[in-house]
């Protein structure tokens, strides 16, 4: 009897009982176990003996996935012990043992129970044994295994998610150097971290706890090449944007790249948090089309680039965003080519407001005027926020306490003029007590400046303190309800906090700080309470700082078990020894 084709591959196994070892036969042989014939539609007899044929299968059928289930999970410990390119046991009925670039759709096809999938990673003889492989490819200088080095380059001082020291730190300086890295990482079966601007606030450079290889590519910060006719740039993954439009100013080159997150972050990591910042009401996120192309390094060690500099294509998916937002787990960025856009001149107001719920409605009505266009950003600066700015001792002119809009207008004189009277006209509407601008560039740049740096500005307000910062993102116009309740039950828990947001596109960080492991305790529900209630909103569980660690458990519930199952075959079938980055973003 042969079963139908879509059987279980756990069911083709026979036990030879003379030897106790398990064979591959050209095709599986259960009629040995099972009732004639196989489909229970149509089997006959009395209900009685019905329902025992039924059992008969059920504990076969178990029995058999069961057996089968060890006789995986023993293929891949002694692959994986003894380093050999194919599977011991393979789950094909018929044909050539699997290797590493069949795994995708075996091992770890989406029909493989989850308790029979399992990740053996190197022992700690294999994790000495790739550091001296690393000693004898890179300069001594390039490969640490000072514990002060591995703290640092395993955990934040700005995020509170567990973490482990990285076994070995090594820096690379060009995409072959990564390429090496990676090889050794999957001959001895070595987690490897990707690190550059050590920025992240979900714990995405953390160490991994079986012991791991963190990839250090804060040097690979280099301008490869610049294409001011075609209005691009070409450049290494650790570059950071600040660093890429100061060149470009002082080049003279009147372009610049509009994604700014946070101060310090590297073109990789923005890749790979799918990052926006201020910018994204006017010019949007990593998602659009900012990035024409990127080099990686795939797990297998190949080298791919995603994609030409056309700035459109229709050749295909599109690969580029396969790894934007990836947050290193299916790939290593080496290189990215960027989109450039004319640098506008632009002019910063600021406008105050009797609470945050009128300064929202104020952008939302702004934003659907003729004069929109002409708004680069709207940021939100709530009360408290406003205080820490002055007690940290960051301005010259001490701002009023209230909830605050900064505007960055952008366009010629005239129209930043027009859209400055018709912001001022509905700010105005909705009780603002202050409008005015920067009177001079170099007050303008304050401004901002105090806002980009939010962070420090709360923990001076509050020496002795630490902070989580965390951020979520709803419909703009749910944002004014999830500001007001969220700043409710901060005040309700007894939590010192400030607010600052991307009000055009309903995107709001909370900083809230602590002072002892108790205090931490209390702002850990306070964030989980409010991830779940921009969830309930149809919003998102980050806007901009992106998985990590932090926020694994989330996905679920926000993109649905199918969502999250897609996101995981596709993991699978780029990593699937799953040494890129465990532990982050699949839940």
């Amino acid at each position: 009897m042969t079963l139908p084709s879509r059987t279980s591959p756990f069911l083709s196994w026979t036990w030879r009982r003379s030897s106790a070892k398990f064979f591959r036969p050209s095709r599986p042989r259960l009629d040995i176990l099972l009732p004639r014939p196989y489909s229970t539609s149509t089997w006959t007899g009395s209900a009685s003996e019905r329902a025992n044929q039924f059992r008969k299968v059920a504990i076969v059928s178990f029995a058999l996935g069961v057996l089968g289930c060890y006789a995986l999970q023993k293929g891949v410990s002694r692959r994986a012990d003894t380093g050999d390119t194919h599977i011991v046991s393979s789950v094909h009925t018929s044909g050539p043992a699997v290797t590493d670039s069949d795994l995708s759709s075996s091992l770890n096809a989406s029909n493989v129970p989850s308790e029979c999938k399992s990740f053996t990673y190197g022992t700690p003889q294999d994790i000495k044994k790739a550091i001296e492989e690393l000693r004898q490819t890179f300069p001594q200088s390039r490969v640490s295994t000072d514990p002060d080095v591995l703290h640092l380059h395993g955990s934040s001082e700005n995020s509170y998610h567990p973490s482990s020291p990285h076994s070995v730190v090594v820096q690379a300086s060009s995409t072959e150097d990564v390429v090496k890295v990676v090889n050794i990482s999957r001959k001895y079966r070595v987690p490897i971290i990707p690190y550059s601007g050590a920025t992240s606030l979900e714990g995405h450079f953390n160490g991994h706890s079986s012991g791991s290889i963190c990839l250090d590519m804060s040097t690979m910060d280099k301008i490869l090449e610049i294409n001011e006719a075609d209005g691009d740039l070409t450049c290494q993954a650790g570059a950071r944007w600040e660093d890429i439009n100061s060149t470009l100013t002082e080049k003279g080159i009147p372009l610049f790249f509009p994604l700014d997150p946070g101060p310090g972050a590297t073109i990789g990591g923005m890749v790979g948090t799918g990052c926006s910042g201020t910018n994204a009401v006017r010019y949007g996120t990593a998602k659009a089309e900012w990035f024409l192309n990127l080099t990686v390094v795939l797990p297998s060690g190949k080298v791919i680039k995603t994609r030409r500099r056309a700035r459109k294509s229709a050749a295909g998916f599109d690969t580029t965003k396969l790894f934007i937002g990836a947050e290193g787990t299916l790939g290593i960025i080496t290189e990215a080519t960027l989109r450039l856009t004319t640098r506008v001149p632009t002019k910063v107001a600021m406008a105050q407001f009797p609470n945050v719920e009128m300064a929202v409605n104020a952008v939302n009505d702004i934003l659907k005027t003729p004069y929109g266009p002409h708004i680069q950003c709207a940021e939100l600066l709530d009360d408290n926020m406003m205080s820490a700015i002055n007690a940290a001792g960051l301005v010259d002119r001490p701002y009023l306490v209230q909830d605050t809009l900064f505007f960055k207008l952008q366009g010629s004189p005239e129209s930043i003029m027009e859209t400055s009277r018709a912001v001022q006209e509905i700010a105005n509407k909705y009780g603002s007590s202050r409008f005015e601008f920067a009177s001079t560039d170099e007050e303008a740049e304050e401004i901002w400046q105090n806002r980009k740096y939010a962070l420090m500005s709360t923990l001076g307000a509050h020496p002795g303190t630490k902070c989580w910062t965390t951020d979520v993102c709803v419909p703009t116009s749910k944002l004014p309800q999830l500001v007001y309740e969220t700043k409710a039950d901060l005040a309700k828990a007894g939590l010192k906090y400030t607010i600052v947001g991307h009000v055009g596109d309903g995107n709001f960080h909370a900083l809230i700080v602590f002072s002892d492991e108790k205090e931490l305790e209390v702002v850990n529900a306070a964030v989980h309470r409010l991830v779940h209630r921009a969830i309930a909103m149809d919003g998102t569980c980050s806007g901009e700082h992106g998985v990590g660690i932090g926020k694994t458990e989330y996905l679920v519930e926000e993109l649905g078990e199918g969502t999250v199952e897609l996101m995981k075959t596709v993991k699978r079938a780029v990593d699937p020894l799953n040494l890129l980055n465990p532990g982050k973003l699949y839940p």
